[in-house]
């Protein structure tokens, strides 16, 4: 017999999406495979999780083990045996990506008479449910679903509504905090009952949540985190409408169950709680024949669960995910099995020696060793850059070896922890010409907050760039609407002005008193900014960096996004900083280049099409968005304190252990080739600032990596001009580009200690004539001291090495 179920159907009983039970007829369950097929190629441990018949199952999978065979090899073996019918089994992914290529699999496995099953995500497999079940729900079956820009826009007129961006409140950070509470299944009443209400913060927030709620209602709708709530609460609530389903899916598979959060962990298991006799005996009474699946007292035993995850690859806690619903699922399933796959099919043993290394740091973890049967592979090749700029050439050189050996771009990738690192990167790549594309993200010069601080600039430099000053005119808000900006447009358009004039003639149009302030204020500013570009000034010209400063305090622009307790801006307020810097670098390089000099290198740099190439594009992308990807060679940058583990993550409980996840993932993205880069000074803030290799690096053993360039050594060149200067200059990298091997490496290698070759001078002093000992350099006299604080520089005159310039902070050296 098998169930057929059709979620929007409702039986002669009347009962919505009750399941039927028929007769098969006999019929064949497809032809074209065989049991020992379904296992062909399985290791023992692959094998054991796919043949495994119990109530719970945790299968532990290693990144590149096979996991999504042995799911889909589970699911067929399932039906094969006949052990279930299609429409017994509900398998969930976290993608529509994933879940396609599952069911493709289990189909070619099995046959077309696989397509009954519910192979779907979490949020698909609840709106079939609660579609189907909507007048239960209180829902109307053709309910809207609400995407995060639909939810925005809501949440910004409410917040007008109530006046509480006054407050601090904007759409985002308001979303963002609902979506964490529902995901927790807590509504706007709960919530309020354990909210400080003499607080005006929470009382506001409460106000909007709830008038966000009732918005929802009103439109009969549900945003994305309601779909699973909604659902978990009609379970709840409808302990007949769970019973179906508990007696509909008898094995429930979930994958990369690491990345669960808690309204998921709770709707996984509602489907899997056992039936009481009671319950069954109504179902029975229905017409819907449970006699077969009945325990000898007449209850219906819970589904069979079957959860693959990793807890080393839990890097979502910042979404909501709880790796505690992985780390304790032997806690919640007594008597569950747990599986190992630790063989791994993608990297290679130097590669994967390495991860292991990193995460057996972690505590409260399942213990796993990665291993391969296919060779230990290259070594990892480590490099250390004075700078950014530094690193990011050393990855285009390095990227184009690749390509002249064979590699095609689409097989390399490179890695970043925060998007502000794009930039050096970008720049380089497109001045090699090397095609990327950037995953999951936007390219630098593209983000909304870097063409927002580029207008400003614009607009200094070409005063008649009317779509610059429209762009800045409420950026940040200023109280000026459309029609203000449309007003202007239609006084310089009949006073035959141009748009910035009819600014500084604000107080001409007769607007409130406040817009025309705001209008004044940034035409005063804009003047004064272009002001500072005039050579003739008691000053000389400013640079490109003090004119951008000054804008940015001027406008508060910086500051909003500083002050915003919005994640998202803080990143903004990041990439901004990362312009400040990349200013500040322009000038450095090109002392007498000005701002329109700037403009125009950006505008190609940004108008840069994407190069085409046969063999595809370099991605880039943020560890978070590699999750699931695998490439041949990937570069992971930035591996430096304060970028990974980032510095938020020291006051986030588990922060730490979850950045070494999160180095771990990216490490084992990578099939045959490593690169793991840093600089020794680092753009932030919009200042430059000395960088220490990250801890990380320190727990990988050092016969792994192969070092190109060692932190000691990149402190030792000590110049502050940088490779990426000098890159296409007498003939550097030149043998990689004719496809030769790369030159021989130097014998002195880190020993991934940072006491080697690098340390913490601390507060070190050094003056002129001081006398100091250098690891490599010997005994040498301190002829000068520049810059300050953690930028200061010794310039010394080593007794057999010659002139050098040493970072005091974090030279291998000690004063005698």
């Amino acid at each position: 017999m098998t169930t057929l179920f059709g979620p929007d159907q409702t039986t002669a009983n009347g009962v919505s999406g009750a399941p039927v039970i028929v007769q098969e007829s006999g019929r064949e369950r497809g032809s074209g495979y065989s049991r020992s097929s379904l296992l062909d190629g399985l290791n023992p441990q692959q094998l054991e999780a796919v043949e495994y018949r119990g109530q719970a199952l945790l299968i532990i999978a290693g990144a590149g083990s096979g996991k999504t065979s042995v799911l889909t090899r589970r699911v067929a073996s399932l039906l094969e045996s006949r052990e279930a019918w299609p429409s017994q089994i509900l398998a969930i992914t976290f993608t529509n990506k994933a879940a396609a290529e599952m069911r493709e699999r289990v189909v070619a496995l099995v046959g077309d008479h696989a397509r009954g099953m519910w192979i779907s995500t979490f949020h698909s497999a609840c709106v079939r449910i609660l579609r189907a079940e909507a007048e239960r729900a209180g829902l109307s079956s053709t309910f809207s679903i609400y995407d995060s820009s639909d939810t925005r826009v809501t949440l910004k007129r409410i917040i007008k509504g109530l006046d509480a961006d006054t407050l601090g409140f904007t759409p985002a950070n308001v979303s963002a905090k609902i979506s964490k509470l529902k995901n927790e299944l807590a509504d706007v009443d709960s919530y309020a009952r354990n909210a400080n209400m003499s607080d005006p913060q929470e009382v506001m927030f409460v106000e909007i949540f709830r008038q966000y709620t009732q918005r929802l209602r009103a439109a009969s709708a549900l945003d994305f985190d309601d779909l699973i709530g909604e659902t978990v609460y009609l379970f709840r609530a409808f302990p007949r409408v769970a019973a179906l389903y508990r007696r509909r899916f008898r094995h429930v598979l979930v994958d990369e169950y690491q990345d669960t959060n808690h309204a998921q962990y709770a709707l996984v298991r509602e489907l899997t709680r056992p039936v009481d006799a009671e319950l069954a005996d109504e179902l029975e009474a229905q017409g819907l024949h449970v006699r077969n699946v009945q325990d000898s007292t007449g209850a219906i035993p819970g589904a069979s669960l079957t959860v693959v995850g990793d807890s080393d690859q839990s890097i979502y806690a910042f979404r909501g995910a709880d790796i505690r619903n992985i780390s304790e699922f032997e806690r919640d399933f007594p008597g569950a099995k747990v599986v190992l796959l630790e063989q791994n099919y993608r990297s290679t043993q130097n590669i994967l020696s390495a991860a292991n290394a990193v995460i057996g740091n972690n505590f409260d973890r399942k213990e796993k060793k990665l291993w391969t049967a296919g060779g230990d592979g290259e070594k990892i090749v480590g490099f250390t850059g004075y700078s950014g700029h530094d690193e990011a050439q050393f990855v285009a050189d390095e990227i184009e070896a690749l390509h002249q050996a064979g590699t095609d771009y689409r097989d390399i990738a490179v890695f970043y922890r925060t998007n502000a690192q794009t930039r050096a990167l970008e720049e380089i790549l497109v001045r090699a010409a090397v095609p990327y594309r950037v995953v999951g993200g936007t390219k630098f010069y593209e983000r909304a907050e870097i063409k927002d601080a580029m207008a400003y600039l614009i607009a200094v430099a070409n005063p008649d760039d009317e779509l610059a000053l429209r762009r800045i005119l409420n950026t940040p808000k200023r109280g000026i609407g459309p029609a203000t900006e449309t007003q202007l447009g239609s006084f310089a358009a009949d006073n035959g002005i141009s748009y910035r004039q009819a600014m500084r003639d604000a107080a001409a149009l007769g607007l409130g008193p406040k817009v025309t302030n705001a209008i004044l204020q940034l035409a005063r500013l804009l003047d004064e900014a272009a002001l500072m570009l005039d050579p003739a000034s008691p000053a000389g010209a400013a640079s490109v960096s003090d004119v951008l400063t000054f804008l940015l305090e001027g406008s508060t622009l910086l500051s909003v996004l500083r002050s915003s307790r919005d994640p998202q801006d803080e990143a903004r307020a990041e990439n901004i900083e990362e312009l400040v810097a990349q200013t500040k670098d322009f000038t450095r390089e090109n002392p007498d280049a000005g701002l329109v000099d700037f403009l125009t290198q950006v505008s190609l740099v940004a108008a840069a099409d994407d190069l085409d190439d046969a063999s595809g594009t370099v991605s880039l992308m943020t560890l978070h968005t590699a999750k699931g990807l695998e490439y041949n060679a990937v570069f992971l940058t930035g591996v430096e304190e304060g970028l990974l583990p980032h510095q938020m993550s020291a006051h986030e409980p588990g922060g730490p252990a979850e950045e070494r996840r999160l180095f771990y993932v990216g490490i084992t993205r990578a099939k045959k080739r490593l690169y793991l880069s840093l600089a020794m000074t680092r753009a932030q803030f919009g200042d430059i600032n000395v960088a220490m290799p990250s801890r990380y690096l320190q727990e990988i053993p050092a016969d792994l990596i192969d070092w190109r360039q060692s932190p000691g050594m990149a402190n030792s060149r000590g110049g502050t001009q940088s490779r990426a200067l000098n890159a296409r200059r007498d003939g550097y990298g030149k043998r990689e580009q004719q496809g030769l091997p790369p030159a021989p490496k130097p014998k002195t290698e880190w020993a991934n200690r940072v006491t080697a070759q690098v340390r913490d001078n601390g507060d070190l002093t050094l003056e002129p004539g001081d006398r100091i000992r250098h690891v490599d350099f010997g005994d040498g006299r301190v002829n000068q001291v520049t810059g300050e604080g953690t930028k200061r520089i010794a310039h010394v005159l080593f007794d057999s090495a010659g002139a050098k310039k040493l970072l005091i902070k974090i030279a291998p050296i000690e004063k005698l």
